[in-house]
């Protein structure tokens, strides 16, 4: 199948790269970067010259995408919104990393991002990119709009206990950590080493967008505090929910059957009664979970690893392409993680 990746020269883009290297259907035929058009992809990013040697960046837009099988969107959010309407019918499967179609409302995304949607239309064509969660609407789906790196974090960890009632659906909260290539590629001060290292500091207190989300995908009411951890790859939620019964306090045992019982079938989330660790799933795309109920506080505490350049978005970007695309879901995608 041909493939189109744009935004390849970003950090996403570079790691879609890198997948769809490994991915028996699929060969990158363009490749578009806004700065780079006409350097090799070897020459900017060294690790890709194995798998790429004489592919060369594109201009920047959708020329040059005809026709193609699939195409991944990288681009920063509000880019997709410009260019949907030329590019639909003009390709086969569209799925965008960004948060341009995420949400279900253009209400909901002028509240959050501050920009009115440009092509509200397409918000209810759009397919939610969570595959543990909306398998069964990805499946032959011609538009994905993959899920957040945080909200797939917060999601995998609380969603079952939502379900199964286990907790309230308000007062929750997440506290989630991530590394810094999960702000981009591009240059600015509080990314720069000497701000870094050593550090962790939390930002988008109380108004992250990516709140609306993890509300969205958890039918919940929840405070969202995201932090910068000294680190290049990894995220990791810890996520605070009181019991939904206020006399019946559940079992961690209990806690932890709900999500065996919900993700033992998934190829990409291992349940553990250990402590989930960022180095665990660096690579991968699989999630590392596991919950524990606190019978002193009354608290449940729910936490999620994962890779947020993987299973955050390029890895989750192919896993879903593969179930639009009638191919095996794990096509392509790295189970095992890095170590050291």
């Amino acid at each position: 199948m041909k493939v189109g990746v744009l935004g390849a020269s970003g950090y996403a883009g570079v790691e879609l790269l890198r997948l769809c290297a490994a991915h028996p259907d699929f060969d990158v035929a363009v490749a578009t970067a806004g700065g780079g058009a006409g350097q090799r992809v070897a020459e900017h990013t060294p690790s890709l010259s194995g798998a790429y040697p004489d592919l060369e960046f594109s201009p920047a837009g959708i020329d040059g995408l005809d026709g193609l099988d699939l195409v991944f969107s990288a681009l920063p959010h509000g880019q997709s919104q410009q260019f949907i309407a030329d590019l639909d019918g003009r390709i086969g499967t569209f799925v965008d990393l960004a948060a341009d179609f995420r949400l279900t409302t253009a209400g909901a995304y002028a509240t959050w991002y501050g920009d009115e949607h440009q092509e509200p239309s397409y918000l209810d064509r759009f397919v939610y990119g969570l595959p543990e969660l909306t398998r069964a609407e990805l499946a032959g789906a011609p538009l994905i709009a993959a899920a957040g790196c945080y909200p797939t974090a917060a999601t995998i960890a609380l969603a079952p206990l939502v379900s199964a009632g286990l907790v309230e659906r308000d007062r929750i909260v997440v506290d989630a950590a991530s590394g810094i290539s999960g702000a981009g590629r591009g240059t600015s001060e509080h990314l720069q080493f000497g701000q870094v290292d050593e550090n962790f500091t939390a930002y988008g207190l109380l108004n992250h967008r990516h709140t609306a989300e993890i509300e969205q995908n958890l039918g919940v009411s929840a405070l969202f505090t995201p932090h910068l951890a000294p680190m290049v790859r990894g995220i990791l939620a810890t996520c605070y929910a009181r019991p939904a019964s206020a006399t019946t306090l559940p079992s961690t045992d209990d806690a932890l059957a709900v999500l065996h019982d919900a993700y033992d079938a998934e190829t990409f989330i291992v349940v553990t009664a250990d402590v989930p660790s960022t180095k665990a799933t660096a690579g991968s795309n699989c999630a590392h979970v596991t919950v524990r109920v606190d019978p002193r506080t009354g608290w449940v505490l729910a936490l999620c690893a994962i890779d947020n350049l993987v299973k955050g978005a390029a890895g989750q970007a192919i896993q879903c392409a593969n179930l639009s695309l009638g191919l095996k879901e794990s096509t392509g995608l790295p189970i095992a993680g890095m170590w050291p």
